[in-house]
């Protein structure tokens, strides 16, 4: 029995990673921060729902006790995850961005999932077969942001590339620190989703196809993959 958490998991990417792992026969476990909208995921999928807020450490301890009764944690995708936006679904101005506002992008994105891994890091060492995936972008590559001729140069906000920059490095770190955790940075693409008011290309089932594979396939770890395969940092 394969025990994941999947947080970020009553909707989009994280959905259909849930619905998809489950079909692959893991026990699976849906973080949420909203009770409400958790539990019915949970219900729809014939999941477990798990309350976690990334940004409480109250609310991760209580996640972990969790997962320590039902017997462990195998796999932790760390999907939570926020992007600013206008109401209208606009980009902020990168002028009008202040140093609060990237602070809370990092808060989610970033302190998120080190909150999170360093939480559950115990529950997955004791796993004979520890995984975590950390849904990244490919917004978080500096040379597609600089080129003029790649399709990501015109994104003009400055915190969510700038967090998921942070993520990568994180992942090869922790994949250093400890060799017998397979960590991976997973890259869905422009998916469409709340995140990005639908605005995307790819669909869930296209995006979660890497997040799925990397939780279930291969002894790789400290890398940045996407669909196709292992990209360039």
């Amino acid at each position: 029995m394969t025990n994941t958490l999947i947080i970020g998991a009553n909707k989009g990417l994280g959905y259909e990673t849930a619905r998809r792992l489950l079909a692959e026969g893991h026990t699976v476990y849906v973080g949420a921060r909203d009770e409400a909208r958790g539990r019915r995921a949970a219900e729809e999928l014939g999941a477990t729902f798990v309350q976690l807020d990334v940004t409480d450490d109250a609310s991760v301890l209580a996640a972990v006790r969790t997962l320590e009764a039902a017997g462990g944690l195998d796999v932790l995708v760390n999907n939570a995850g926020i992007e600013p936006r206008r109401p209208d679904g606009g980009f902020v101005d990168p002028a009008a961005v202040t140093a609060d506002d990237v602070r809370k992008v990092f808060e989610t994105n970033v302190f998120g999932p080190v909150r999170v891994l360093q939480a559950f890091l115990p529950l997955l060492l004791r796993s004979p077969a520890p995984v975590v995936v950390n849904v990244s972008s490919g917004l978080a590559l500096t040379r597609a942001l600089a080129d003029p001729s790649a399709p990501e140069h015109f994104y003009p906000d400055l915190s969510y590339p700038a967090s998921k920059a942070a993520l990568n490095m994180l992942t090869v770190q922790y994949a250093k620190a400890f060799p017998n955790l397979r960590i991976n940075a997973a890259d869905p693409g422009f998916t469409a989703t709340d995140l990005n008011h639908h605005t995307g290309t790819r669909s869930v089932q296209e995006g979660a196809g890497v997040i799925v594979r990397l939780a279930c396939e291969g002894e790789v770890s400290g890398t940045f993959q996407e669909g196709a395969g292992v990209l360039p940092w």
